[in-house]
């Protein structure tokens, strides 16, 4: 496993039930500003132990290969939705230690 994806995941293990981080935001902060598509690669490939749901579209979109699966799994931890669809992510984004937002 690559150095990057290890950080990735590290990183999304430490998002709670509920909330959710951008792909952008976890490139940033996994010291690859511009690799968001990486993080979706990531995703893609991590193991299981990793909550891959939490991780969206800096505008909230639900993206990947099953959107219904994942937006069910954010919908059962109370993750909540805007009116056309998208995670409400100004009011569930996770803030870590380190502060960045957005990516």
């Amino acid at each position: 496993m690559s150095p990057f994806y290890q950080a990735v995941y590290d990183l999304v293990r430490q998002i709670p039930p509920g909330k959710v981080a951008s792909y952008g935001q976890l490139a940033l902060l996994a010291g690859r500003p511009r690799a968001a598509r990486q993080v979706g690669q990531a995703m893609a490939r991590c193991p299981g132990d990793i909550p891959w749901h939490r991780v969206v579209a800096a505008d909230g979109t639900v993206k990947g290969s099953f959107p219904e699966v994942h937006r069910g799994l954010l919908e059962a931890e109370g993750t909540p939705f805007t009116p056309d669809g998208r995670v409400d992510i100004g009011s569930c984004r996770f803030l870590f230690p380190d502060g960045a937002k957005d990516g």
